[in-house]
């Protein structure tokens, strides 16, 4: 030490970005693309994209699954509502969830405070990249406000000291006005499209704003309850839902096969890549756990599993609509010969995007009967993990068959670039239709609705092509239906529609109906599934997950734990 200089102490390392030579237009750009990166980056323990844990199995649409109960326990404790408290040893997906949120959104603002630097004329794209910038803070944090409810919202005007002293607790509609002003910002400063794909656009921040003033219109009080739905606020999700341009796939299937990327029923989504150079290249390890397991095929390991009150939802009557009040009374599918294979009972029709959603033994599995002559892609009993606990449902779209090249195998869990979709132009539809109907306007609403269900009645040709038994029956929704019946349809018809995709839960929690919803459902699939004898969710608290201690204990204590833990 003796023998050097002081110079090394102002020694820059090579990779190290300075204020000073970070506030370039292309370095600028570089950092947009890492603030796009951080709301993918996510895995199958800290999930950002796909809510398959928080948003499907602990709804009614999906168990678990796996090896057993204590594959993976935390996800079993989540689907039985036993996270109780706040600093749960054995909690590690909740936490890291939100630290991976707030890491995205820390992207986002050092992004915005080197952009906000640079002179306007050196960058023409300023306003516009500050204005992604904006809609992607605003995602991520929305994205919080669902899972944790009291969030302390981050922007990049503040110093470290500063961000410690930023609370939680604020009044829930000032906190949805200022995630709304960020998406405003985008709406406002944003082109109607971008040329390249994936950057957010115009069209999404409406459709976002949408969604936003839509969960914003059911007001809730401190105990979650729904104590108002705000007619100002629906007439805002019409508003912004009428400036979205889009239009849905003709095929159902459309949405959930590679190669369909970025089409018309995308809204928005996260990108992923393959084949770039890097290791894994830029594929979702997001569904990784969720592969059939028992195939041969495939790789690991029969996670996220389609209950049987999920599957029996998909019965049609003769008018070909659902049976909203008794689908669940007799199950379908429910015994397997001894072949491994189901069948299904004379007189029974049924939606076709349960073959578009669930794996079915007897169905063929995505599509397909045979794969380049390897395997056998009819789905049977013994690509079930643990049928003695979950059954033998399995889940098809976050899947693709298995000879796709959108795979990256990573030892036994499978990535794909199949893009996640956030919002598509069906969640704008029916974001409209809900408010529509809430304010009475009924036969407006179930317009709508048709439009969904003559898409669904239009996707079966690939399944027949596949040797699926032709008993698929849907119809539309008659004009003049009661608000109350027709409340009753939309909330059958998002379920339907986004089966396993992950708002099920959120919705739920959206309607205040949660708690009567989720024990109505245990009540009986507990006397199909053992494992969920015990299962039971509390008002009041289950709607949210609790604030990691490690972050109220960083902040001193400043922030507020949710009600309940």
């Amino acid at each position: 030490m003796v023998a050097c200089s002081e110079d090394f102490l102002d020694y820059e390392p090579e990779g190290v970005l300075s204020n000073e030579n970070v506030a370039t237009a292309e370095n600028a750009d570089a950092l947009v693309v890492a603030a796009y990166a951080g709301i993918a980056n996510d895995d199958m323990v800290g999930p950002l994209t796909h809510m398959w844990v928080y948003g499907s199995v602990r709804s009614d649409d999906a168990y678990k699954g796996g090896g057993g109960r204590g594959d993976v326990d935390i996800v079993d404790r989540y689907e039985q509502y036993n996270l109780t408290v706040a600093d749960d040893p054995l909690d590690w997906m909740g936490p890291r969830t939100w630290t991976n949120y707030y890491k995205a959104i820390s992207r986002a603002n050092f992004a915005l405070r080197v952009i906000n630097q640079i002179p306007d004329a050196e960058y023409p794209e300023k306003v516009t990249r500050q204005a992604e910038l904006h809609f992607l803070r605003a995602h991520s944090h929305f994205m919080l406000k669902l899972l944790f409810k009291k969030i302390p919202y981050i922007t990049e005007d503040l110093t470290q000291e500063e961000i410690l002293q930023v609370s939680n607790d604020v009044q829930n509609d000032d906190l949805w006005n200022t995630i709304a002003d960020d998406f405003l910002f985008a709406y406002n400063n944003l082109p109607q499209a971008q040329d390249q794909v994936g950057r957010a656009d115009r069209n999404a921040a409406a459709a976002y704003l949408a969604k936003l003033r839509l969960y914003q219109a059911y007001e809730q009080n401190d105990s979650h309850q729904v104590t108002n739905i705000n007619m100002s606020r629906l007439q805002e999700v019409v508003d912004f839902a009428d400036e979205v341009t889009g239009s849905l796939e003709v095929d159902y299937g459309n949405n959930y096969l590679d190669g369909s990327d970025n089409g018309p029923e995308s809204i928005w989504a996260a990108q992923f890549s393959i084949n770039d150079g890097t290791t894994v290249s830029r594929v979702s390890f997001v569904t990784g756990l969720n592969s059939p397991h028992g195939t041969g095929l495939y790789g690991c390991c029969g996670f996220h599993l389609a209950s049987q009150n999920m599957v029996n939802a998909f019965k049609t009557d003769a008018d070909g609509l659902p049976l909203l009040d008794t689908f669940n009374d007799v199950s379908i599918f429910d015994t397997v010969d001894g072949n491994g294979q189901t069948s299904l009972a004379a007189g029974i029709t049924l939606d076709p995007r349960i073959d578009h959603t669930v794996g079915v033994p007897g169905r063929p599995f995505k599509y397909r009967n045979t794969v380049n002559e390897t395997g056998d892609m009819i789905y049977n009993f013994s690509w079930a993990r643990d049928p003695g606990v979950y059954g033998y449902f399995g889940n098809m779209k976050e899947q693709q068959a298995p000879d796709c090249s959108c795979y990256v195998k990573e030892g036994p869990f499978v990535g794909t670039s199949k893009n996640v979709d956030f919002i598509r132009y069906a969640d704008v539809l029916l974001f409209k239709a809900e408010a529509l109907i809430q304010m009475g306007q009924v036969d407006a609403g179930i317009a709508l609705i048709n439009q969904i269900r003559t898409r669904a009645a239009a996707s079966t040709q690939r399944q027949l092509d596949a040797g699926a038994t032709d008993v698929y029956n849907v119809g539309t929704y008659p004009m003049g239906l009661l608000q109350p019946d027709a409340l009753k349809a939309l909330v059958f018809e998002r379920r339907l529609e986004f089966g396993m995709e992950g708002p099920r839960f959120f919705d739920l929690v959206r309607w205040g109906v949660a708690e009567q919803v989720l024990n109505g459902y245990l009540a009986v699939e507990r006397t199909r599934r053992d494992f969920l004898t015990n299962a039971a969710f509390t008002s009041g608290r289950d709607e949210y997950y609790p604030i990691p201690q490690r972050e109220i204990d960083f902040t001193g204590g400043l922030y507020t734990q949710n009600p309940g833990y």
